[in-house]
Parts: C-alpha cells; structure tokens; sequence
C-alpha cells in the first residue's frame, strides 16, 4: 500500500472510530458470510435455544484476541514472528500451513455467498461477481494507503447493523429469547454436539489471532512508536486502548451473531424452516416471512461483512508467511517494498476465487476448514499462551494472572470442542 499522511486516519474517522482500530475489526470480520451461514443454521434449527452459547463464548473470545493484541503491541511481532523466534521451525511450518490451507477455502465461500448475495439482489451471473469481489478486495490492500484502507475497514463494520435491524422488523418473541441468553439448555446428541462445535469454532477463529496481533504491530509502526516492552512506561494508556478495543469488537460481534440467531428464530423456525445451508439461503427464505425490507438487509449484510472479511483472510495468511520466511510484511509498505507480502494477498485471494470455479461442494468445503481450523486452534492457542506468559519474549508486561485465566480458559474450551468435532 501506499502511505498517506500519517494523521489522515485520525482525521477522516468518527471521533470514537478514530480510538478504535485492530479490535474492531477482528471482531467485525469473525462475521464473515460463513459465519452469518452457521448463525442463521443455528437459529432455524434450534430457534433461540441455543443462545446462551453466545454469551459463554463472548468473554473466552475477549479473552484469546486482547492476549493476541498484546503480544503485537508488546513484542513489535506477529504471532507467526513469535513462533519463529522462540519455538521448532516445523511448529510453525505446520499452523502456518494449516492456517493459509483454511483460510483459503473460507475465502472461497466468503466470496461465493457475497457473489449469490448481489445475485438476490441484482440478477446476474454469479461466477463474475466472484471474479470482481475478488479482483475488488486484491486492488484495494495492494493500492490504497494503509490509513485509508484501516478507515474504510471501520466503515465497513456498519454494515453489522443491518442484522441488529432485522430483529427490530421481525416478530421476536422477546421471553423466549431473554430465557434463551439466560438458561443453558443442551442434548448430548449429535444435533445439539455438531451445533456447539460449529459455533465456537465459528466463533473463535485462529486467522483473527494472526489478524489482530500483526495490525497491533502496524499501529505502533504508523504512530512511530517503539513496541512496549522496550517502552514499558507507555503501557498502561495503550494496554487500556487494546482492552477497550477488543471488548468494544468481540462485544459488537457477539450482538450481531445473536441477532442472526434470533432474526432467523423468529422467522425460520417459527415457520418450520429449520434446514438452512448457507447466508444466501437464509436471505432468500426471509423474503416471504419476513418482507422486502428484511431479506435486503440481510443480503446487504452479507455483502458489507465479506468486504470486511475477505481483506482480513487474506492478509492474516500474508502476516503469517511472510513472517515465517524473514519477508518484510505490513499493509503500510508499499508494494516495491513487500512484494512477497502483497503476492501471498493476491494468491490467497485467487485461490478463494478459483475454488468457486471447481465444482466442490462450498457447504463440504466449509466442513473442512472447520476440520483444519478446529485442529489448528488448540496447539496455536497453547503456543500463544506460552508467549504471552513468557518474561523473556514480554518484558515486564507478561500478562496478567486474570487474563491468563481467560486465556487457558478459552484454550481449554477449543481443545474440547476440537475433540468433540474429531470423536463425537
């Protein structure tokens, strides 16, 4: 990317965007159209039921990414740099691998549910949008300046409040969904376990670790600051914009989730439909139930969140490669100066687009990069944990017992439901 003025961000965001940055965005891309697709499946099928998992999983999602963003802030490093420097070469070879092969495949069914999305709203051959969103995401991280393109992305995130307005137009029954958040109610069958595996694997995703540590490393870059562990004094302001950040994105994340999982209740399930396989599906199902209004905004809403997302897929794999093979990587390069870095953007992005090209199943394909996802994310989180808790990487500023407690917790959780998803 090119390198605007280096106060522009500052000066073209909302005053409240404007202290909102790498948290906000990761939380706004874990809803990407796969995401909205497992959401709206959840909510069809188990109506409000099943809610209460989004509550559980709000605080261990805080927990992971502002563990993630330290680790950023702290070191001047990425995730993957992390690995590289402290822990085995095939350690890393093997989540970076597993991360690019699953990011891939969840870029290829962002941008098919983008692409059928425009299609229920402008007919159109579905195949060409794909190439466009695609070619649409490419140009956009390779040319516009870094603080430009951040702007954009905080923008983007807007579009999460379609979903929030499409429970104000459906006919939510609020008592039900109130006792839905509040009591936990579970079968140990394989309807209720598949569900639990899908959503905090949805929920938690290993391509937002990479996402949100390595941009943390971009904002002290842009700011010319040095990384906090060489500058602890600067830590308490900045340590409490990154728990700011990150609880301000996962908490804006959980209430979309929440809400596709109460809108599609209210219409879907309230109306017999509980087999949904995708975003696009559960638009087109609420045009009868729901009305014009309510199917545009969800459609809109799959448009908006594949933006979002489709940049922050493809560079979380870039962070990750580039970081691995000693390539100099960042958003706020120009493309002369890390063209190994934009190539990878580039091939990840194309290889989501040539998978809409193949023929495979994009509902089978998503079942496998849930498979990869669910295997990458317990080693990765442990290996994350280890960083963060380790004085000599961290400095002074290893984290604290409260949030290591979260950290382990939300570990704990996706080693569980890895293992439900393999043996269940």
């Amino acid at each position: 990317m090119t390198v605007d003025n280096a106060n522009s961000s500052t000066q073209e965001d909302h005053p409240l965007l404007a202290n909102l940055g790498p948290g906000l965005i990761a939380g706004a891309a874990d809803d990407d159209p796969s995401g909205i697709g497992t959401y709206s499946q959840i909510g069809a099928q188990f109506g409000y039921s099943m809610a209460w998992t989004m509550v559980m999983a709000l605080p261990l999602l805080i927990s992971i990414q502002s563990i993630c963003a330290r680790i950023g802030a702290t070191t001047g490093r990425g995730i993957a740099h992390n690995l590289r420097r402290h822990y085995s070469p095939v350690l890393l070879r093997t989540m970076v691998t597993l991360l690019v092969v699953a990011n891939v495949i969840n870029l290829g069914a962002d941008l098919g549910a983008m692409a059928a999305a425009l299609a229920l709203l402008l007919p159109g051959p579905v195949h060409l949008f794909v190439v466009l969103f695609g070619l649409a995401s490419i140009l956009a991280e390779v040319l516009v300046s870094y603080e430009r393109y951040a702007s954009i992305l905080k923008w983007t995130t807007l579009s999460l409040f379609s979903y929030i307005a499409v429970v104000l137009v459906a006919d939510v029954n609020w008592a039900d969904a109130v006792r839905g958040l509040t009591v936990p109610t579970f079968a140990l069958d394989n309807d209720h376990t598949m569900a639990l595996v899908a959503i905090f694997g949805t929920t938690i995703s290993p391509y937002l670790f990479f996402w949100q540590s390595g941009q943390e490393v971009e904002e002290r870059k842009r700011r010319h600051a040095k990384p906090l562990c060489i500058t602890p004094r600067e830590a308490g302001p900045e340590l409490r914009r990154i728990r700011n950040d990150t609880l301000f994105g996962m908490g804006f994340s959980n209430i979309t989730a929440m809400s596709i999982m109460m809108a599609t209740a209210a219409t879907l399930h309230a109306n017999g439909m509980t087999d949904i396989q995708s975003a696009q599906q559960a638009a087109s199902a609420l045009r009868p139930i729901a009305g014009e209004f309510a199917f545009a905004l969800f459609a809109l809403g799959i448009i908006g969140t594949g933006l979002l997302a489709v940049p922050v897929l493809a560079g979380s794999a870039a962070y990750a490669v580039s970081e691995t093979f000693k390539w100099t990587e960042g958003l706020d390069r120009k493309p002369r100066e890390a063209k190994a870095f934009y190539a990878v953007i580039a091939l990840a992005t194309l290889g989501g687009v040539a998978l809409n090209f193949t023929g495979i199943d994009p509902m089978r394909a998503l079942y496998w990069s849930a498979v990869i996802n669910g295997l990458l994310a317990p080693p990765l989180m442990i290996v994350t944990m280890m960083i963060a808790r380790n004085p000599r990487i961290m400095g002074r500023l290893t984290i604290p017992g409260s949030l290591a407690i979260g950290g382990w917790l939300s570990t704990a959780v996706m080693s569980g439901v890895a293992l439900l998803f393999l043996f269940g």
